[in-house]
């Protein structure tokens, strides 16, 4: 595997002040980009470092910080076996975010993942819409401030929850 430490530096002479942070946590680099900065953060490191693949893109919901949000995506190539991480932080007062679909096909389903789960849009996705929770469920569920006894739309209110049918 190719050594990931010198692309903090290459993306801040590219971009200079968009690129917040970096930082190496369990052999794995990790770069912190402003949010309106990420496609074409994510477009140079395809087009111009061969990361050809978009193998994860998730969130994390930090709820006592400020910005609340971290989309984390996780770039690979394959000719030259490194792994990058690159992060934007996401307010809760705007959850959004550009969509990565331009760059990578395979953000579309990730982006639609996140957004379900997490409440986070991504500006530009061709069809961004509920892909695990069905289209009436309220809220997202995999935000820390969801309430773990919230009741739902379609799920009848006289079967315990153990012997509740899927809808």
């Amino acid at each position: 595997m190719t050594d990931t430490s010198a692309f903090p530096d290459l993306l801040k002479a590219r971009f200079g002040e968009a690129i917040e942070s970096s930082y190496v946590d369990a052999a794995c680099t990790f770069v912190v980009v402003r949010r309106d900065t990420i496609v074409p953060a994510g477009r140079f490191l395809r087009d111009e470092h061969g990361f050809d693949l978009l193998a994860d893109l998730t969130c994390i919901d930090w709820l006592e910080r400020v910005p609340r949000f971290d989309v984390v995506y996780n770039l690979y190539s394959i000719a030259n076996r490194t792994r990058l991480f690159i992060k934007a932080p996401v307010p809760v007062e705007d959850p959004a975010i550009d969509s990565m679909t331009p760059v990578w096909k395979s953000a579309n389903w990730f982006e639609r993942e996140v957004w379900d789960m997490y409440g986070l849009r991504f500006t530009g996705h061709p069809d961004l819409r509920r892909i695990l929770m069905y289209d009436e469920f309220q809220g997202h569920p995999l935000r820390k401030d969801y309430a773990i006894n919230e009741r739902q739309p379609l799920i009848p209110e006289n079967l315990p929850p153990g012997d509740r049918i899927p809808v």
